[in-house]
């Protein structure tokens, strides 16, 4: 039996000294196994029979390497198996998905593969999904922005489909922010959006934003606007704000944290009643939304990535019905109650 063992190891040895295959090897040793056994079988008893040993620990040997042979080959099929789901993992930062569908990002020298994995970083809170936050929400989740929150506590109406682009007729009735994080995961199922319902007070907003790297804010009221604004600029957390009303519209990125103005540094008291009415009153052009809230997104994408100069210390003003946009330079005032003594 010794003899038949080294002559085992004989074939293993010489045979992978001579490039032949584990397979190859193993086959060998398999006709050898078997010359034995049938040998065993057949032979009477004495004689060479004698020199073979007992059958019943062929047997036994035989076995036990055949189960280990079957056991190597499942555990080969199964990985065989897990392949696809293993490519479908990301390599490195990306899926191979995400590649293709960033790939003119990348392109661009002033973002490229490391801008994009800022986006793919980042946290950005929108607030308001209406007029403005529709093209802000749709273009940030195109962009490949990680994390998008969205805050409103309206309603779809039908009225506000005219410039909502984000909102479908049958989403009527459903709230704003479910309506519009369906259409954002719709468009790109590699971000995670947080819908919240809910109407923002300096409490909630506190706790809200500390969760976000920037603020986007589309809201359509004053108060709304100089709470955000004095809630991000005790954060330190930069805030990206648009406005519109019939044909106009207005964008700046406040950031005194940074040395930019926050928005009360311009806009110190808010309009006399009556002065500035809301677009239910005065009615708003219907791309005009689109036009100052894709900018909006523009502002964020550069903002996140350090792509060129953002509007931070530049207010952006464009009238839409004679096609004129002016930036004029906007700078902290040193007796801001919000962020004064930033600049002090």
């Amino acid at each position: 039996m010794l003899a038949v063992l080294a002559a085992f190891v004989a074939v293993w040895v010489i045979g992978g000294l001579m490039g032949a295959s584990p397979r190859a090897r193993g086959g060998m040793i398999t006709a050898i196994w078997a010359l034995v056994v049938l040998s065993l079988l057949i032979l009477p008893e004495g004689g060479l029979r004698a020199g073979l040993g007992d059958l019943r620990l062929w047997l036994v040997l035989g076995g036990v390497a055949g189960l280990t042979l079957a056991y190597r080959r499942g555990l080969g099929a199964l990985r065989e198996r897990a392949k696809p789901m293993e490519e479908a993992k990301p390599q490195g930062t990306f899926r191979e998905a995400e590649l293709n569908r960033y790939a003119r990002h990348i392109l661009l020298r002033e973002i490229g593969g490391p801008g994009q994995k800022r986006l793919k970083a980042a946290k950005v809170l929108v607030i308001g999904a209406g007029g403005l936050g529709s093209p802000v929400c749709l273009y940030l989740a195109a962009a490949g922005v990680g994390v998008i929150g969205v805050v409103d506590d309206d309603t779809v109406d039908s009225s506000n489909l005219q410039r909502q682009i984000i909102h479908r007729d049958q989403g009527i009735g459903m709230p704003k922010v479910h309506s519009a994080a369906e259409a954002m995961r719709a468009l790109n199922p590699f971000i995670e959006v947080r819908p919240y319902q809910r109407r923002l007070d300096e409490d909630s907003a506190a706790t809200l934003f500390a969760e976000y790297d920037l603020i986007l804010d589309g809201t359509d009221n004053f108060d709304t606007r100089y709470m955000v604004n004095r809630v991000a600029a005790e954060l330190g957390k930069p805030l990206i704000a648009g406005a519109i009303t019939q044909w106009e519209g207005q964008i700046s990125l406040y950031d005194p944290a940074r040395g930019a103005p926050c928005y009360q540094c311009v806009f110190p008291e808010r309009p006399a009643p009556g002065m500035v009415p809301t677009c239910a009153e005065a009615g708003v052009a219907a791309p005009l939304p689109g036009v100052i809230g894709s900018i909006m997104a523009m502002e964020a994408v550069k903002h996140l990535t350090g792509a060129g100069r953002t509007l931070a210390g530049r207010l952006m003003i464009h009238d839409a019905l004679y096609t004129e946009t002016r930036i004029i330079g906007i700078k902290p005032r040193p007796d801001c109650p919000v962020c004064g003594n930033l600049h002090s």
